[in-house]
């Protein structure tokens, strides 16, 4: 039983050692199952092996056709190379690779193709717009055939396809082509053409190979319209110059040549420019000029006849039949003689004056110079020329004029609304003023006119006025006055000389509407600020004069500013104000008047003789208010019922023989329009003693004592005021004895 176990196991043994032997050797080829490979290319097939150190290679082809390779082996990896790829190439090969008594093999599939150029492009021709082409598209070298697909684009646009899959299978190198006719037009300028070609390798895995070609089209037109232009004229004299134009039309833009006809139709080359110009043309040089425009796919030509006549003999004066000229400018007559190359001249007038100028002959000119032009220069002049035997006369018409200066417009004063102007326009030195015409505007619209066609005595320079008399207005600023002057010439010229003068017009409108503010109010209490504020309307602007009115009427400047302001009014700024709105139109004024008032003060209330009286007697009450002029003074009396309002005079109320029941308590108010004032006192009348003679010697005594009495008191009062403003009061400065 053992000896059978330890069989089991050896022979256990060596089968898991020839296992894992077959397992590890392996063998693997590259690429892995099939390749594609191009015709004239290299490609190489590598055989390698794992698990042998030392494994035996071989190669053969599936049908043992010859290799038409290169075998090299290095250890455990052997390598195909076939170089160049050709059509013996086409075969599954198969690598063999033994180890030991172990034996691997593995194939690989070999296809060849052929495309190894982009196609090409041919035309039948160029391509002439209009006319048919045919183009082909070839596709060279092709292998294999069938599986060929070639599409020709004009553009985006398809123009055909096709596909060579029922062509039959050679192995042989092809070229395919693909043609296509069509008519070019020239909205295909610009565009391409493009042949694209497409070889479908292996149709299993869809391996695709792509070659294209593209051809901008290189459109032609052949020449057309051509034309020729001739300058001045067909018909020359004899001596000028022409100057031919050709233009042809194609693609590209045709070389133009000029030639001319012979006598035997043979054409003589002259240029290959577009213009041709010929000078001093002979008569010999009339014939049919050609002009013939070439490009790359035709000509087209145009043929003019020029005819070269005799140049005759003809006299020319410049500048013209009628030359006008102004006093003191130069004029220059110039004769020419053409068609004579050896002329004579000779200048007059026409009513053989002399001439006040110089002669100068050169070769076929004569020039008649007349230096600083005056009124004895105006004549006819006549050039006459011989040319062998034969003698022209030319006649020109000298006409001075003057007019030297634009007008002057002048104004009888400043534009002031409303207010007639007298404007004149003077036009200075004219000549002939019989030809003259002045016309005034104002804006657009003709004011004046006037044609000076009175008869003129003698030849003098005069100055002409136009005159017209308008009002302005307001709506007259912004235009212009116009003064236009015009010195028609006659025959001499289709349009008038012509001056001007412009004049802006700025129309002022007198101060008006002048109007004073006055704040707080005209009437103020002393102290109180105050502003006077003017404004004034016109054109420009007024200007602003605040003045005092003096007691004599005279006006007493105060400022230019449009408000007047008084930070703190005296007694004394009482009076009447004028403001003045001044322009260069006129002056409105608007006056104010200004009342300063001063509050009572220094009321006075007295009694005479005094406030205790006997019934009888007569008492005078007295109000005054020292510092105030314009107060009104109010007494009354004070009772139960109701004050009673005295008729007082001048502040004064006087009680003829005082009863008692005019004692009480008198009132006085002063009283201004900023303020009153208010002082009492208190009259006590007593009864009569009937038992005394009325005029008894005591009440003489005491009427006498009275009267020195009250002049004292007076003094005392006056004393006393006068020590109140200084301070003090001193008796024995009172009364100083003057000695």
């Amino acid at each position: 039983m053992p000896v059978k176990m330890v069989a089991v196991l050896g022979a256990s043994t060596v089968l898991w050692i020839l296992f894992a032997v077959s397992q590890a050797f392996k063998i693997e080829i590259s690429p892995e199952y099939k390749t594609i490979a191009q015709i004239g290319d290299s490609m190489a097939l590598t055989c390698s092996t794992t698990g042998c150190e030392s494994p035996l290679f071989s190669w053969r082809t599936q049908i043992d056709s010859p290799l038409n390779a290169k075998v090299r082996t290095e250890g455990s990896k052997s390598v195909l190379t076939m170089e160049p790829v050709s059509f013996e190439n086409e075969h599954s090969y198969l690598c063999t690779a033994t180890c030991g008594s172990g034996k691997l093999e593995r194939s690989i599939h070999v296809d060849i193709y052929s495309f190894p150029k982009d196609p090409e492009i041919q035309f039948s021709g160029p391509l002439e717009v209009g006319k048919p082409v045919t183009v082909k598209c070839l596709a060279p070298d092709i292998y294999p055939v069938y599986r060929l697909e070639i599409d020709l684009f004009k553009g985006d646009q398809l123009m055909n396809r096709q596909e060579f899959s029922s062509e039959e299978m050679t192995k042989s190198l092809e070229t395919k082509s693909l043609e296509v006719t069509f008519t070019p037009v020239i909205e295909d300028i610009g565009k391409a053409l493009v042949c694209r070609a497409k070889l479908h390798i292996d149709q299993i895995d869809s391996t695709l190979k792509e070659r294209e070609t593209v051809k901008e089209l290189q459109l032609y037109i052949s020449p057309r319209n051509t034309t020729i232009s001739v300058h001045p004229s067909t018909r020359l004299q004899e001596g000028g110059a022409v100057t031919m134009t050709c233009s042809s039309e194609g693609l590209p833009a045709p070389e133009i040549f000029w030639g001319r006809k012979l006598d035997n139709e043979v054409l003589q080359l002259l240029s290959g420019n577009a213009t041709l110009t010929l000078i001093a043309m002979r008569m010999e040089d009339s014939g049919v000029y050609v002009c013939e425009g070439v490009n790359l796919i035709g000509r087209d030509k145009a043929e003019v006849e020029l005819v070269v006549q005799e140049k005759p003999f003809i006299v020319d004066i410049s500048p013209g039949s009628q030359v006008a000229a102004q006093v003191g400018d130069s004029v220059v007559l110039t004769c020419a003689a053409i068609g004579c190359d050896s002329p004579s001249f000779s200048w007059r007038t026409q009513t053989d004056s002399p001439l006040n100028g110089v002669v100068r002959n050169e070769g076929a000119k004569s020039t008649l110079v007349l230096s600083s032009v005056g009124f004895e220069d105006e004549h006819s002049y006549l050039c006459a020329v011989t040319c062998l035997q034969r003698t022209l006369e030319k006649r020109t018409q000298v006409e001075v004029y003057s007019f030297p200066e634009d007008p002057v417009i002048k104004m009888s004063g400043p534009l002031v609304h409303g207010r007639p102007v007298t404007v004149n326009c003077t036009v200075p030195n004219v000549y002939p003023f019989d030809h003259l015409e002045i016309e005034l505007l104002k804006g657009e619209t003709t004011l004046m006119k006037k044609y000076f066609l009175e008869e003129m005595g003698i030849k003098s320079l005069e100055t002409k006025i136009l005159e017209t008399t308008f009002i302005p207005t307001i709506e007259d600023t912004g235009k212009s006055l116009v003064c236009l002057a015009r010195l028609h010439s006659g025959e001499m010229e289709s349009e008038p000389k012509q001056r001007q003068s412009v004049q802006p017009l700025y129309v002022n409108v007198a101060p008006k509407e002048t109007t004073i503010w006055v704040s707080p109010s005209p009437i103020l209490e002393e102290g109180s600020p105050v502003n006077l504020t003017c404004s004034s309307d016109g054109i420009p602007a007024p200007k602003i004069l605040w003045s005092r009115q003096l007691n004599n009427g005279e006006l007493q400047p105060l400022s230019e500013n449009t408000t007047l302001t008084f930070m703190s009014t005296k007694r004394d700024d009482s009076g009447i104000y004028v403001c003045e709105g001044i322009n260069e139109a006129g002056i409105s004024r608007k006056s104010v008047e200004l009342i300063i008032q001063v509050s009572p003060k220094d009321i006075q209330l007295t009694v005479f003789p005094s406030k205790s009286v006997k019934e009888g007697d007569t008492v005078i009450i007295s109000c005054t208010c020292g510092n105030v002029p314009e107060t009104w003074i109010i007494l009354k009396k004070k009772a139960k019922t109701g004050d009673m309002v005295l008729k007082s005079v001048d502040g004064s109320y006087t009680i003829r023989q005082a009863q008692l029941q005019d004692a009480g308590i008198y009132e006085c108010e002063s009283k201004t329009e900023v303020g009153s004032q208010l002082r009492s006192l208190t009259l006590d009348v007593k009864g009569k003693e009937h038992n005394k003679d009325y005029f008894s010697p005591e009440l003489l005594a005491l009427y006498c004592a009275s009267s020195l009495v009250i002049p004292a008191i007076g003094m005392i009062v006056y004393f006393a005021r006068k020590a109140n403003m200084k301070g003090s009061y001193s008796l024995v400065e009172a009364q100083k004895s003057k000695v």
